[in-house]
């Protein structure tokens, strides 16, 4: 009965935020085109939906609620693993500690080189943000690469069993 109040749970949040996404993506897409003096880009020549905002932070909320959610759920697990079996449990950190230290290895190779960007006076261009910025970029490389060889071992070694 508990699972299927936690999936019916999980269901509806699901199903609500798809709803929410569905609605600011047509919000963005037709909604039309920001005015003039609302424009974050000085050359009228480009396209800046209205509702750019709404989507940018529509994205900030979910990926909040990501973390949020993982970082409860990993909690949850070690505290559970770790009344029944210590050892078990201190293993399952190995995860989050390789993900550390590819997070800390991308950091110190992401660069901190001012860019050139025409047409921008904003603040955010400086090494912390683009070291930042590099850290987050290796690390999606790092993992969807890992992703792949993953894949392609576990299929290769169900195909030898």
């Amino acid at each position: 009965m508990k699972k299927f109040k936690i999936q019916r749970v999980s269901g509806l949040a699901l199903t609500v935020m798809l709803l929410i996404t569905l609605v600011i993506l047509g919000l963005f897409f037709f909604g039309g085109e920001a005015s003039m003096d609302q424009r974050v880009v000085s050359d009228p020549s480009l396209s800046q939906p209205l509702y750019t905002d709404a989507i940018l932070y529509w994205n900030y909320i979910l990926f909040v609620l990501g973390v949020v959610a993982i970082v409860i759920g990993v909690v949850y697990q070690f505290g559970s693993m770790f009344a029944d079996s210590p050892k078990t449990a201190l293993k399952s950190l190995v995860g989050i500690i390789a993900l550390v230290l590819v997070l800390v290895i991308t950091w110190a190779a992401g660069s901190a080189e001012t860019l050139v960007i025409p047409g921008y006076e904003g603040t955010e261009n400086v090494p912390f943000w683009l070291k930042l910025t590099d850290m987050f970029l290796y690390t999606i490389y790092i993992e969807v690469g890992a992703m792949i060889l993953l894949m392609l071992g576990f299929g290769i070694m169900k195909k030898i069993k």
